[in-house]
């Protein structure tokens, strides 16, 4: 049996850990070619994942950065606008840089790769990009105004792709997963008592694992989504906030 990647080049941004560590492993494993792009260095080491420095708001490194990982495999197949940061407070406590900050990683840093990388998909007529927005997005939550803004910015974004990219017939699909608590780093110093709290507002009485949104992100990347397209994949445990 072939793997479900077998031959593909993705580039994943924020692939240093987390969320975006465990897609480069998981795409890996499948067979493709990962180039982990981030501006730190790799936190693991994987076969079939290579590094490359990123900062996804420098709209020159972001363009030369796509052109380097196309020159050297040929192709880029899968992109990951995986990126992303926080800077908590209040509406009123919240700084202008705070704000623009957020705003420049997670929301202009998802444009200026996908600019990018969709115009050699579209010329090729295959890809598929998978945008990593938040339950935060969806819904809201208190002291994440910035953080809100864009991750439902990225599934305006998301929507508009799908449209834009497949309009000359190019099989070009854009997704996004909207993901709900998971234990990163980030959970893993917040104290017990609010760990708790986040698992109650879930169905499945728990928080989830990177490892189980890398999953649903190579179903997105992969032939087995073929007909997917504009749509937000929920990977919450059911949780409402």
């Amino acid at each position: 049996m072939s793997k479900r990647l077998e031959g593909k080049v993705a580039l994943v941004t924020g692939g240093a850990k987390g969320i975006g560590a465990c897609c480069c492993m998981r795409f890996a494993q499948e067979g493709a070619t990962v180039v982990a792009a981030d501006i730190e260095p790799l936190s693991y080491e994987a076969d079939g994942v290579v590094y490359m420095k990123l900062n996804v708001t420098d709209t020159e490194n972001c363009a030369a950065v796509a052109a380097a990982v196309a020159e050297k495999y040929g192709r880029i197949d899968i992109l990951v606008n995986n990126a992303g940061i926080t800077r908590d407070a209040l509406v009123q406590k919240m700084t202008d840089d705070m704000w623009n900050l957020v705003i420049d990683v997670n929301l202009k840093g998802t444009f200026n790769l996908t600019r990018a990388v969709a115009p050699g998909m579209m010329e090729r007529g295959y890809g598929s990009i998978i945008n990593i927005s938040s339950v935060v997005g969806e819904y809201g939550n208190i002291g994440q105004s910035n953080y809100a803004a864009t991750k439902a910015g990225v599934i305006g974004l998301t929507k508009t792709w799908a449209k834009e990219f497949a309009r000359k017939g190019a099989n070009v699909r854009t997704n996004a997963i909207a993901p709900g608590y998971i234990m990163t780093d980030i959970l893993k110093t917040v104290p017990e008592e609010l760990i708790n709290k986040f698992k109650a507002l879930t169905m499945m009485g728990r928080l989830g694992q990177p490892e189980e949104v890398a999953n649903a992100a190579l179903f997105l990347a992969s032939d087995e989504s073929s007909y997917v397209t504009g749509h937000v994949l929920s990977v919450n445990g059911g949780m409402r906030l």
